[in-house]
């Protein structure tokens, strides 16, 4: 399923930063999407001086893809005016699943021709520098809690929904990556062991990615108007295939069913993260991805919200209830990059420290 990317709403919150302004090293950002692959020069603040985008044209291979990134870092290089010798690190964010410890990119579902390549390494050798490898959705969470909706805190969950849910967990500085490099895979929680619970996209019943992504969403409504409810995407679903934006809008629009499902999925999700929030303790919660229902300051995005924090907040601890932030991404579709950026600074700082 492709989600509408108008579903979220979201402006470009790109802030640009004057080479003069910045601080330097700079590193760069690789953020591989299944449509596009977004590039950006980041300083050791977080702050973009330059970004580029290029299309991933999967077809083509994982090495022509590689070669292409390698131009584009030297591409935002020169675009902000840098010198080569100031980017002293590049930071990789794929989709998994990923093997950290030898760089291999293994089995993504929208990278079939990619499966089993060994990204970081071929990516290093096109960039000339060394590459921090990461899973797409942990590079988010690393750039909200680094320059986004979790800088002013010391540990964060983020929730990515989209056509699954995605996941990443800070603590400190610390990124929860794994043993195996499926740590902070928060989509794949159990929030309902029933039977008949329903299947995500790996087959596995009973998710949370099962009942809240955007599969799932469009999956509920049918079984909703298979059931004779009335709504208004009877007469969507007569010609086509309903997507969630078609759900989203017509909640808009005051469709009773619609705003049922909208708000359904606030409580399911709800179920998940009492789970995380119980088993980390974060200071704060955040939502980002495609399929927020319109996000911060929309009236059906913060309907969706305030109903996540009140199904939440009485399940908690009550040490917790009044301390816990709950609230959309600020970063939007940049916080790949960013963290990815920000994870490429993280060791190279470490590195020279350990080499002092």
């Amino acid at each position: 399923m492709n989600l509408p990317t108008s579903l979220a709403k979201m402006p470009d919150p790109k802030q640009y930063v004057s080479l003069r302004d910045a601080e330097t090293p700079l590193f760069a950002g690789i953020d591989v999407g299944g449509t596009n692959i977004k590039i950006g020069l980041v300083d050791c603040q977080g702050r973009t001086l330059a970004y580029h985008t290029i299309p991933t044209e999967a077809e083509r291979g994982p090495e022509d893809a590689a070669e292409r990134m390698g131009a584009g870092v030297g591409q935002v290089i020169k675009q902000a005016g840098a010198a080569e010798q100031d980017v002293v690190h590049v930071g990789l964010a794929t989709p998994g699943p990923l093997d950290l410890s030898t760089g291999m990119l293994l089995t993504p579902g929208n990278l079939p021709d990619w499966w089993n390549f060994p990204i970081r390494d071929r990516v290093s050798q096109h960039c000339r520098r060394p590459v921090r490898y990461a899973n797409d959705a942990n590079a988010a969470a690393y750039g909200e809690y680094w320059s986004g909706a979790g800088s002013e805190f010391h540990s964060m969950v983020l929730l990515t929904l989209g056509t699954g849910v995605g996941g990443g967990i800070v603590v400190g500085d610390t990124l929860i990556e794994g043993a195996h490099g499926c740590g902070s895979e928060c989509g794949h929680v159990l929030i309902d062991s029933s039977p008949d619970a329903r299947r995500d996209s790996l087959d596995k019943a009973g998710s949370l990615e099962a009942y809240c992504g955007a599969y799932a969403v469009v999956g509920r409504t049918n079984d909703a108007l298979d059931a004779g409810r009335p709504s208004s995407l009877t007469e969507v679903r007569a010609e086509r295939e309903i997507t969630p934006l078609d759900v989203s809008n017509a909640a808009e629009a005051g469709d009773s069913l619609a705003r049922e499902i909208v708000l359904e999925t606030a409580r399911y999700l709800a179920l998940g993260i009492i789970t995380l929030i119980h088993t980390i303790d974060p200071d704060s919660v955040v939502l980002g991805g495609a399929m927020t229902f319109g996000g911060a300051g929309h009236p059906l995005g913060e309907e969706f919200l305030q109903q996540l924090r009140d199904e939440v907040r009485p399940r908690l601890l009550h040490s917790l209830q009044e301390v816990l932030q709950i609230d959309f991404a600020q970063l939007g579709g940049d916080a790949g990059y960013i963290g990815a950026a920000g994870l490429a600074r993280l060791e190279y700082l470490q590195k020279n420290t350990t080499d002092r």
